[in-house]
């Protein structure tokens, strides 16, 4: 991109101006970086006259950066994670083949990780990296190639590839069950409901399925489906599921079915990128395989 030399600072500026600002004093960036105090000094007075900003205010011997310069290195320091990030992945993959992928953390967990293996025989030039993200990527500032999301498709700049459905079954233990009978689901208005901050109506949808039409009362919320399994393991109440989350634990009895058969969750699980990575031979590579890998009992 032909940006004019005025907007491309030296990486040798903007690290001494990442270094200060992050560590409040050039004395402290100068022994980071291996440099003179001196030659901080002076590599941020260059980046000033390049910008034509003030980036610092000269106060008894302190540099107190300015609200522009903050703003400036967030931006900067994103962009040197990612040229450092880059860098380190070619290093370990000269031949290229990295994929940077986000992931749900339970999804990761619980489906993904047991089945890299096979991918990664079946694909052995390429390094996959794993990162979790319980909210939408940001792909331009976080770098990642791909993201595996719950949801619809709401992103215009991407492409998805459908993984299944979110089946969700009212799940407790078998102790709590045999503690609090339930005939039907009515009785689970009466119990404590376990709930995922990120499906805030999921109740309700279970309890409209059954022919209930009244609201679920408010119970605890978890951030994770991991914690919520576990608080319903030990005995907390009563948690809505994804099935083949939680196969484990329904297989080893820890975990058993209070009333009724899985209800179809609203969204959907995908394998989401954005349009300007569709051709990227390792991304094609994982797209393909997720394609032959549907989630058990999702549709």
């Amino acid at each position: 991109m032909p940006w004019s030399r005025r907007f491309l600072p030296s990486l040798a500026l903007l690290r001494a101006f990442e270094a200060v600002l992050r560590t409040g004093a050039t004395t402290a960036a100068a022994e980071e970086l291996g440099m003179s105090q001196g030659a901080v000094s002076r590599h941020i007075q260059s980046l000033e006259a390049q910008l034509g900003t003030t980036l610092f205010l000269r106060e008894r011997r302190r540099l107190v950066p300015t609200q522009a310069a903050r703003d400036y290195g967030r931006s900067v320091g994103r962009a040197l994670d990612l040229i450092g990030r880059a860098s380190m992945e070619l290093a370990a993959n000269p031949g290229g083949g990295t994929l940077s992928l986000a992931i749900l953390p339970a999804l990761g967990t619980r489906w993904l990780a047991p089945r890299l293996p096979a991918f990664l025989s079946a694909h052995p030039g390429v390094t996959l990296n794993l990162a979790t993200r319980l909210r939408p990527v940001d792909f331009d500032a976080e770098g990642f190639d791909a993201a595996i999301h719950f949801g619809t498709r709401d992103r215009a700049d991407c492409d998805y590839l459908d993984l299944g459905a979110e089946p969700l079954v009212a799940a407790c233990s078998p102790a709590f069950l045999a503690a609090h009978p339930v005939a039907g689901p009515r009785d689970l208005l009466e119990l404590p409901l376990l709930q995922l901050e990120t499906r805030p109506r999921a109740w309700e949808r279970w309890f409209a399925h059954h022919g209930v039409a009244q609201i679920a009362p408010q119970g605890m919320i978890f951030d994770q489906f991991a914690t919520m399994t576990q608080a319903a393991i030990a005995g907390v109440g009563i948690a809505l599921l994804p099935e083949f989350l939680a196969e484990a634990e329904f297989a080893d009895g820890r975990l058993t079915r209070a009333w009724g058969a899985p209800v179809p969750g609203r969204g959907r699980y995908w394998l989401v990128w954005p349009r300007t990575r569709a051709d990227y031979p390792p991304l094609r590579a994982l797209r393909d395989w997720l394609a032959t890998q549907p989630l058990k009992g999702a549709s």
